[in-house]
C-alpha cells in the first residue's frame, strides 16, 4: 500500500474487506508493505504520514480481529530533504476455535551436532550450560539420558502469539496454554542424528510430512557423516530446508568461516542447486522468511550458539514470519475429499483405550465419526467409531486435512492395529496391493540390484519389505540407473496412492522414486 491517511468511511471499509480477504488467503497472516506502490516502486512516506498510515492499519486490524506488528523500517533516499521510509508491517489474526497456523519442522543432522539442546533453548526459554542441561526435558528414553543420544521421534511446540511474541514453556506454561495463547504453533520433529537409527529418521521424514526441515550442522566438525544424507534425503522428499550452524561459541571466527565456505560450497553443486543465503541481522532474517517460502532454491543459513544465545533472536524472527506452504485455497480442495487418516503411532492409554496418532491427509474428521481401519493381514477393513479428538496436547472437536492429531477409539483391539495402516470413511473404495510398480533412481549400490532383491521400502507411512519380482527393459540396475520395478510387499498388503514417493534401503543400497502403477 502507498498511504493510508484519514480514508473516507467508503475506502476504509474497502481496505478492510480487503485485509480479511488477504488473511484467509495466507491462513491468518500477511504482511503489508507501506509507502510502496502497487507497480513497486519505492516511493517512502514522510514521518507524519507513516505514523497517520499505521494509525488506521491499526484501527483495520481491530476490526477483523487481528493484531500488527512492525518487521523493519527503512529509509529511502530520496531528493527531498525530509527522510521518506517504508515500513514493513506483519498483519497476524487472533486465533478463534483453534484454527491456529500449525507448521511442522523436522529437525535433521549429524550425531551431536546440537539438535536436542537447541530445541530445548527455544522451547524452554533458557540457556544451555554447555554440558547438556538444555535438552534433557526432550529425551523419552532412560538410554537416552544416560547417553544423550535422540534415538526416537520426539515433538516439541514454540507458539508465537498474534503480536509475534515467543509463547514457550518458561512461564512454566503447560502444553494446553501454549495452544490456547499462541496464534502460530511450530512443531519441531526431533530425530535421531546416530547413523545406527536412519531407519527411524527416515520414517519421521515420511510419515510426519514436515512443512519444513532444519539442518543442523555444528561449527567445530563441520559436515560430517550422516549430514550429508540428511541432506539428500530432505532433497529426496523434496522438503525445503534451512541450515543451522551450532556451538561458534566453541571455536573462532574463521573456523564459522571455514564451516560456511564448506556448506556454501555443497549447497551450489549441480544436484543441489542451492542458493545459500547467509544471516546477518534482522532485516535478513525477514527477506530469508519470505524469499524461503516462495523460491524453494533458497537456503538461509543461520550462526548461533545454544549456550552463549548469539543469534537465536534471528532464528525466532525467521520462525515467525515463515508463511505456511500451502494457500487456503488448497487445504480447503483437500477437506472436500473424503476422509483419510494416516496411523504413524499406536498407544493404549488406562481408562481411555486404544489412541491412535498421525495425520489426517484429507478431509474432515469429526468426533462420533465411524470409519473403517485397514489392511488387516488378509486385506480387509475393520469397522471403528472415533471417540474424541486431541491437537498438541489439547482436546478439539474438528480436524481438518493436513493437521496433526491423535485420536481416541475406546475398546477397540489395539492387536489389529499396526503403524502405516489408514483409516477412511467407509464409502470410499481405498486401493490396497500387494504388488505395486514403481519409476525409481537407484542412488547408491554395492553391487547390481536385480530380480529377488530384497529391500525394506517406505511411502508415506508404510515401511516394509519388499521383494524385487522385475526390472522392466533390465536385467540388472547399477548406481545412478533409472528404471520401472515391480516390488512385491513380503507380510501383507498395504494402502498406496499412484503418485506417492518412495524411498527404499537394504545395508548401504538406497534409492528413490514414486509409486506408477498398482
Amino acid at each position: 500500500q502507498l498511504k493510508l491517511v484519514n480514508p473516507s468511511q467508503y475506502r476504509f471499509e474497502h481496505l478492510v474487506t480487503q485485509m480479511k480477504w488477504r488473511l484467509q488467503e495466507g491462513r491468518g497472516e500477511a504482511v503489508y508493505q507501506i509507502g510502496v506502490e502497487d507497480n513497486g516502486l519505492l516511493v517512502g512516506l514522510s514521518e507524519e504520514e507513516m505514523r497517520a498510515s499505521l494509525k488506521t492499519l491499526r484501527r483495520m486490524a481491530e476490526k477483523v480481529g487481528a493484531d500488527i506488528t512492525v518487521l523493519r523500517e527503512r529509509e529511502v533516499d530520496y531528493d527531498s530533504d525530509v527522510p521518506r521510509k517504508i515500513t514493513e508491517v506483519l498483519v497476524r489474526k487472533v486465533p478463534d476455535n483453534q484454527q491456529f497456523l500449525d507448521l511442522r519442522v523436522a529437525v535433521l543432522g549429524n550425531v551431536d551436532s546440537g539438535k536436542s539442546t537447541l530445541l530445548g533453548v527455544l522451547t524452554q526459554g533458557e540457556l544451555d550450560n554447555g554440558r547438556g542441561r538444555a535438552r534433557l526435558n526432550l529425551f523419552r528414553h532412560l538410554h537416552e539420558i544416560q547417553s544423550g543420544r535422540t534415538s526416537s521421534i520426539s515433538f516439541e511446540i514454540l507458539g508465537f502469539n498474534s503480536k509475534g511474541e515467543v509463547v514457550n514453556y518458561s512461564d512454566s506454561r503447560t502444553a494446553e496454554e501454549i495452544c490456547e495463547s499462541s496464534s502460530k504453533m511450530i512443531t519441531f520433529i526431533d530425530l535421531a542424528g546416530h547413523h545406527k537409527y536412519l531407519k527411524t529418521t527416515i520414517f519421521g521424514l515420511t510419515s510426519y510430512c514436515p512443512d519444513f526441515a532444519m539442518l543442523v550442522v555444528s561449527a567445530n566438525t563441520g559436515i560430517a557423516g550422516t549430514t550429508r544424507e540428511h541432506l539428500g534425503l530432505a532433497m529426496a522428499l523434496k522438503v525445503p530446508f534451512f541450515i543451522v550452524i551450532s556451538k561458534v561459541d566453541l571455536c573462532s571466527k574463521t573456523t564459522v568461516e571455514r564451516t560456511v565456505k564448506q556448506l556454501e560450497r555443497i549447497l551450489k553443486q549441480p544436484g543441489c542447486n542451492k542458493l545459500p543465503l547467509l544471516v546477518n541481522s534482522d532485516d535478513d532474517a525477514v527477506t530469508a522468511a519470505q524469499q524461503f517460502a516462495q523460491s524453494p532454491n533458497i537456503t538461509p543459513i543461520f550462526t548461533l550458539s545454544s549456550v552463549s544465545g548469539e543469534n537465536l533472536d534471528l532464528l525466532k524472527v525467521f520462525l515467525n514470519i515463515l508463511p505456511p506452504l500451502t494457500n487456503s485455497k488448497e487445504q480447503e480442495e483437500l477437506m472436500q475429499q473424503l476422509t483419510e487418516f494416516q496411523v504413524d503411532e499406536i498407544y493404549t492409554v488406562p481408562e481411555v483405550g486404544t489412541v491412535v496418532g498421525g495425520t489426517l491427509s484429507s478431509g474432515i474428521c469429526r468426533e462420533g465419526e465411524n470409519l473403517v481401519v485397514g489392511p488387516t493381514d488378509d486385506g480387509k477393513f475393520l469397522r471403528l467409531k472415533v471417540c474424541s479428538i486431541q491437537r498438541n496436547r489439547s482436546a478439539c472437536r474438528v480436524l481438518r486435512a493436513g493437521q496433526a492429531a491423535t485420536l481416541a477409539l475406546g475398546p477397540f483391539d489395539r492387536s489389529l492395529l499396526r503403524k502405516g495402516m489408514v483409516m477412511v470413511s467407509p464409502e470410499m473404495n481405498p486401493t490396497i496391493c500387494s504388488v505395486f510398480e514403481a519409476e525409481i533412481v537407484l542412488l547408491f549400490h554395492a553391487t547390481t540390484f536385480r530380480k529377488g532383491f530384497q529391500v525394506t521400502v517406505h511411502v508415506g507411512n508404510v515401511r516394509q519389505t519388499a521383494i524385487v519380482e522385475k526390472i522392466h527393459g533390465k536385467d540388472k540396475l547399477r548406481t545412478g540407473e533409472k528404471a520401472v520395478v515391480c516390488f512385491r510387499f513380503i507380510k501383507h498388503p498395504e494402502y498406496l496412492k499412484i503418485g506417492a514417493k518412495l524411498l527404499f534401503r537394504e545395508g548401504v543400497t538406497k534409492g528413490i522414486g514414486h509409486v506408477t502403477d498398482l
